[in-house]
């Protein structure tokens, strides 16, 4: 059983979301940025919601004020020699994560997991060169809302390991699915390659960036369109994931469309800059 005090690294939309719900769930959450901007746009963030809760009687205004009071900021990686778990949601860059890791695996005490909030980067990868367990925990956005978590392990994770991440999982009031480490996992895996071939219809004019989300929600059923959900995936985020697959898997499937490359080159990165597929000024 892991103690009720953990740390999340990166404290960008996804990271904001997991400190979040490790905070509803009544844990103590150590969250670190180098960007004091991250940390400050964290806590207001967090201030907002929790507040918009209370306004809605879904807690109270002493459940808010325990969350936020629980809630500490820091900018040393070394402030984590103590903890059980410390999970990352930094950039989906390998080399960024596996150097946040390495850092991990000097500072932390024997015993301390590493998560990965990783979309599609190799677990088995991350593990390389790491004493530490590292398993892949993938939350999906917003993580407060969704309930899913891909949890990602190798051959070589430790069965205790792991199941300590599993219930830390089923505490947070997730449904956790248990996937071996492959390219994209399971839900990127099928998700991502759809988003981009509406790209390519909307880059073919086909149809409008309305009617392609249109024709998924009455014709398939879906929620929310793939266009307005690479929106608030972030296109940045789809471009790296497609990427990481094409490389990957070397398969023409996964090829970035040109016209995704060119918005992500011009900002247009959905909901988080108020540009993309839709305009959301």
């Amino acid at each position: 059983m892991m103690n009720k005090k953990i740390g999340v690294i990166g404290l960008g939309t996804m990271g904001t979301g997991i400190v979040q719900v490790f905070l509803s769930s009544g844990y103590q959450v150590l969250a670190y940025d180098l960007d004091e901007k991250n940390m400050k746009n964290c806590a207001t963030t967090l201030e907002n919601r929790f507040q918009k809760d209370v306004l809605k009687e879904r807690i109270s205004l002493q459940d808010k004020e325990t969350f936020l009071n629980n809630l500490k900021f820091t900018s040393s990686l070394n402030d984590f020699h103590n903890l059980d778990f410390v999970i990352e949601s930094v950039i989906e860059n390998i080399d960024v994560k596996k150097n946040i890791f390495a850092k991990l695996d000097e500072i932390c005490k024997e015993g301390t997991i590493f998560g990965s909030n990783t979309s599609s980067l190799s677990i088995k990868a991350l593990q390389e060169g790491v004493k530490h367990t590292v398993v892949g925990i993938h939350f999906f956005n917003p993580p407060y809302i969704m309930k899913l978590i891909e949890l990602v392990k190798i051959k070589t994770t430790p069965e205790n390991d792991f199941k300590k991440v599993y219930d830390l999982t089923i505490s947070l009031n997730k449904s956790p699915v248990v996937v071996n480490d492959s390219p994209g996992f399971v839900v990127n895996r099928i998700l991502i390659p759809m988003i981009n071939e509406a790209i390519h219809i909307l880059d073919e004019e086909i149809a409008t960036a309305e009617d392609i989300d249109k024709c998924m929600n009455l014709g398939a059923n879906h929620p929310i369109g793939p266009l307005k959900l690479a929106d608030l995936i972030g296109n940045d985020i789809v471009l790296n994931i497609l990427n990481s697959l094409y490389k990957d898997l070397n398969d023409e499937k996964y090829k970035p469309s040109k016209l995704l490359e060119r918005m992500v080159k011009e900002n247009k990165l959905g909901v988080k800059t108020k540009k993309g597929f839709y305009d959301y000024n």
